[in-house]
């Protein structure tokens, strides 16, 4: 079961990215029911706002304690004003949940910023949004990072010499290979991260996993529990659901995470 209301987070601010629907939009409902500020991001202002008017009006949850936040993730450009935003409105923010996500289409599909369209929407995205606020991240004290993560990174690779995947594109593959780059930035130096699978829920992504799935509150619960200052984390750690186990070897190699880090800049063409 979800958690019950509790006083924990009153006075912490939280972004949470994709929080319009399944997962994330759970995930913004019990962080407010728990006295937290949420900024919820939505692909518009309109479909944010829309999600904002849903939980004031079916979670009695108070509207000052949300923010309504738009950004097309297909649009890099698109998230660094979104960065712009929340840094001149939040100077301090507590939390980051990287939850945004899509599958991968079945016919290959490049963005405007010349990238493959899930590695950009469920990883590049997350890379440069996550850099740009670092400040607010950083400045002050037990800031952190949840990246919504899958267990079907295990069965990921990247592929250095072409990421879009040009060459040979699976859908599946570059699913799991955007879950694999976002499980292995959690172990990015600069700031303190880590990674969840939050289980197999009854969301838009349910078809790459299976026929059924638990409620996604159920998901999202594990992801509060994370966001939660009296849960002790350590950087790159990664969960599936309440239990922290080991990630693909890939994710705690040191090389590959200042590889990623620097193909990740290159890519979004940001030097973080």
């Amino acid at each position: 079961m979800p958690p019950s209301p509790s006083p924990s987070l009153s006075g912490r601010t939280v972004l949470v990215t994709g929080a319009t629907s399944g997962i994330g939009h759970q995930t913004a409902r019990l962080l407010a029911e728990r006295g937290a500020t949420v900024l919820l991001h939505g692909r518009t202002s309109e479909e944010a706002r829309a999600a904002v008017d849903r939980l004031v009006t079916l979670s009695d949850v108070p509207a000052d304690r949300l923010r309504a936040h738009g950004a097309d993730f297909t649009r890099l450009e698109e998230v660094e004003r979104l960065a712009v935003r929340v840094l001149a409105e939040h100077p301090r923010l507590d939390v980051l949940v990287n939850n945004a996500g899509m599958a991968a289409p079945e016919q290959h599909t490049v963005t405007a910023d010349g990238n493959e369209i899930a590695f950009q929407v469920n990883f590049l995205a997350h890379y440069l949004l996550t850099h740009l606020l670092e400040p607010a991240l950083t400045g002050g004290t037990g800031g952190r990072v949840v990246n919504v993560s899958s267990a079907l990174h295990r069965t990921g690779s990247i592929q250095w010499n072409d990421p879009n995947r040009t060459r040979r594109y699976s859908r599946l593959a570059a699913y799991a290979q955007s879950q694999l780059a976002l499980t292995v930035f959690a172990a990015d130096p600069r700031v303190t991260a880590v990674s969840v699978h939050p289980g197999i829920c009854a969301t838009s992504l349910l078809p790459l996993y299976a026929h059924q799935g638990e409620a996604p509150a159920e998901g999202a619960a594990h992801v509060v529990r994370l966001c939660d200052p009296a849960t002790e984390i350590v950087n790159g750690a990664y969960y599936d659901r309440e239990h922290r186990v080991a990630p693909a070897p890939a994710a705690t190699e040191e090389r590959t995470v200042k590889r990623l880090s620097k193909l990740a800049g290159v890519l979004v063409g940001h030097t973080a």
